[in-house]
């Protein structure tokens, strides 16, 4: 995800993506502790999308 995206987004669209992460997250790490994840890649990817979120959600409250 490109943060040009992510500073075009509203608060409640980045609010949404931000869940939809964090269950992809979840379903990441139960595919990893049972050996049934293929792209480990894609664990790092997701984790910085999320604090990437973060970081937009928290620039534009204290703006």
């Amino acid at each position: 995800m490109k943060i040009a995206d992510i500073r075009t987004k509203t608060a409640d669209e980045l609010a949404d993506e931000l869940e939809t992460l964090k269950k992809e997250q979840f379903n990441l790490r139960f595919q990893k502790a049972t050996g049934q994840l293929e792209n480990t890649a894609r664990v790092r990817q997701v984790r910085r999308d999320i604090a990437r979120i973060q970081t937009i959600i928290r620039a534009k409250r204290a703006s």
